[in-house]
């Protein structure tokens, strides 16, 4: 141990030059070890193998100190297992030791790197002792012909030692140590320092005329009085760290971890409310699509995967053994089979919409027929699905909506050489009546006078457009998408109703088709919605998971019908329509916009507050008068039995 550096570092440190001392080793080096808060190993030659000392001091939790020698590298890594420094440098050694002390006391890197050495020890050189076994029996055994060889040793796994297969053997060695433990006593540094600690404590009692027997150190009832308070604080201030913690925003980790909390939660539920499995792995994923089925005949094309979550318009044809969600069950309105013919797939997302907090609570969230699944050329592929979920990672600021399965614009219409617009596909699917149908909804949503233009123009670039609701966006996007979605649906089903008779449908030129009469236009109407709303569109190819934007809204100036389709108008909108439901002002017997989902107002808030309020003030007067009625009259107990 060069004399120099602990001079050095004793200086630097602030300690008195007599508290550092130098003794011979001898045989009680447990002992000394256990005694010690760090352990500087310093050798002035090259050690050829991992010393002996460094083992036993990290594996009795101790932080070490040691040399830059390769033998030491090779199993110790600087600032994790231990702290390795320069030879013949003060400076990189001071820096070791005041890292690990901080005011008179190990610091909490130096319990950290304790920690991390006692597991290094356990394990240390387990690889190469298995190893050289391995080359030794390799050397010495011969096979026959017809045996099958060993592996090669390169390819012997990593490991750690079964200790609970040693653990007799382990008895019996502190057994022995145990025996020979007075022998040792009587040459061992641990016992030198006791003596001359317990002859420093009798000199000072004995100047201050005390008495020479030292007094048992047994704690007072004003000692547990003092560390149970001393508990109750640290118990209260971790109750006070976890909640601010769960109120804090942090980085939800990687999966695994995600996978462990989820379960842990889940344990401390009662068996009746766990939850299925599927939900479990959802649990930290940022994004859930809703596969929409209609019938126990789309079950072969939906996915199982915890990216995936069925949702039933049926209630008879939900899957059994599966956490899909019942549409019917959480919107009314679909148990009525004309609604649910003419509504189709979007009346699931309006299902999923109200009161979305209760089912999905992702920052992401999409949506995939059935339909699309069984075409397998417009279903998501394995890499297309990681594709997106590590984008929506990576990119968490901006609206976006990505879409995979699109509008087949490029032929043409059969025996015509115009290439296929937007409105002109759009009028294909609907009968031939779909601009006309969609400009008077969107009149007639708005109130606009028969002068102004109310059909938003599509632009003719030669992009792709979304189709069979396969898309995704953030749930806040979607949540205005359905917002503005019900009032159109409404003003659609207004066209098609005379008070309370239901008329012929217009977009429609087959009995199916009329059976399923919004399907199409609705089905198509994100497309507007994320247009004119400057919400950016990327269609994400489904095979390789290519992303191309569509549409760029630096293209869209002057294209854009933004102020029918900013949030603050669609919000006031949907209040005055909730107020008026409300009131009782219905505009027609089949007024379909209140039975779509959740109605919010003003009003509906301060009407609430003010029962709150009237039950709160009823409680308390009833407790008044039971509280004068005893005074009065005072206590009597009803008679048991009458």
């Amino acid at each position: 141990m060069p004399a120099l550096f602990l001079q050095e570092i004793t200086a630097h440190l602030g300690v008195h030059h007599s508290s550092v001392r130098h003794f011979g080793m001898n045989g009680d080096v447990n002992g000394l070890l256990l005694m010690a808060d760090i352990v500087l190993y310093g050798s002035s030659q090259g050690v050829q193998s991992f010393p002996p000392l460094l083992t036993r001091a990290m594996s009795f939790g101790i932080p070490v100190i040691a040399p830059d020698d390769p033998v030491i590298k090779k199993y110790v890594v600087d600032g994790v297992h231990g702290m390795i420094y320069p030879k013949h440098k003060p400076d990189a050694l001071m820096r070791a030791f005041s890292l690990l002390i901080s005011k008179r006391k190990l610091s909490k890197f130096a319990h950290a790197v304790a920690s991390s050495g006692r597991l290094l020890a356990k394990n240390m050189q387990a690889s190469d002792c298995i190893a050289g076994y391995a080359r030794l029996l390799e050397n010495v055994l011969t096979f026959p012909s017809d045996a099958l060889l060993p592996g090669q040793i390169s390819q012997l796994k990593q490991g750690a030692w079964e200790w609970n297969l040693l653990s007799k053997e382990m008895e019996q060695n502190m057994g022995i140590m145990d025996q020979n433990d007075s022998y040792m006593r009587n040459s061992s540094i641990v016992y030198t320092l006791e003596e001359e600690l317990i002859n420093s404590i009798d000199l000072r009692n004995a100047s201050q005329n005390e008495p020479e027997i030292l007094d048992l150190d047994i704690p007072t009832d004003l000692d547990w009085e003092i560390l149970t308070q001393i508990e109750k604080t640290e118990e209260l201030e971790s109750l006070e760290m976890e909640e601010i913690e769960e109120k804090m925003e942090k980085d939800s980790g990687v999966w695994d971890e995600i996978y462990r909390n989820a379960r842990r939660s889940e344990k401390l539920k009662s068996e009746g409310n766990e939850r299925d499995e599927g939900e479990l792995e959802r649990t930290g994923q940022a994004l859930c699509i809703y596969e929409i089925y209609n019938g126990a005949g789309a079950w072969p094309f939906l996915h199982h995967s915890s990216l995936y979550r069925g949702l039933s318009l049926s209630t008879r044809a939900r899957r059994l053994r599966s956490d899909d969600v019942d549409a019917v069950g959480r919107l009314p309105i679909l148990n009525d089979s004309y609604y649910r013919d003419i509504l189709c797939e979007i009346g699931g997302m309006f299902a999923i919409a109200n009161s979305v907090d209760n089912i999905h609570k992702r920052p992401w969230i999409g949506f995939q027929s059935w339909r699309a699944a069984g075409r397998k050329q417009v279903s998501l592929s394995t890499k297309a699905e990681h594709v997106l979920e590590e984008t929506i990672k990576e990119e968490t600021k901006g609206d976006v909506m990505y879409f995979w399965a699109h509008l087949d614009m490029g032929s043409g219409l059969s025996g015509n050489n115009d290439v296929l617009t937007f409105w002109s596909m759009c009028d294909v699917l609907n009968g031939g009546n779909c601009r006309t149908a969609f400009e008077d909804a969107f009149r007639r949503m708005y109130a606009l006078p028969s002068y102004i233009e109310a059909l938003p123009p599509m632009p003719e670039d030669g992009g792709h457009w979304s189709a069979l609701h396969s898309w995704m966006m953030p749930t806040p996007s979607f949540l205005e998408f359905i917002m503005f979605s019900r009032m159109f649906a409404d003003s659609l089903n207004r066209l098609h109703t005379n008070s309370s008779k239901i008329t012929t449908c217009l977009l429609s030129s087959s009995n199916l088709e009329k059976k399923h009469c919004y399907c199409w236009i609705l089905e198509l109407l994100v497309n507007v919605w994320a247009y004119h709303s400057a919400r950016k569109m990327v269609y994400i190819d489904p095979h390789t998971g290519s992303l191309e934007e569509q549409h760029p809204i630096e293209h869209r100036k002057g294209y854009m019908w933004a102020k029918y389709f900013n949030f603050p108008l669609l919000k006031s909108m949907d209040e005055d329509l909730a107020e008026a439901v409300d009131d009782g002002d219905h505009p027609s017997d089949m007024w379909l916009w209140p039975l779509t989902g959740e109605l919010y107002w003003q009003g509906v808030y301060e009407r609430e507050r003010e029962e709150r309020y009237r039950l709160k003030m009823d409680k308390k007067r009833k407790t008044r008068e039971k509280l004068f009625g005893r005074m009065r009259y005072g206590y009597r107990q009803k008679s048991l039995g009458r």
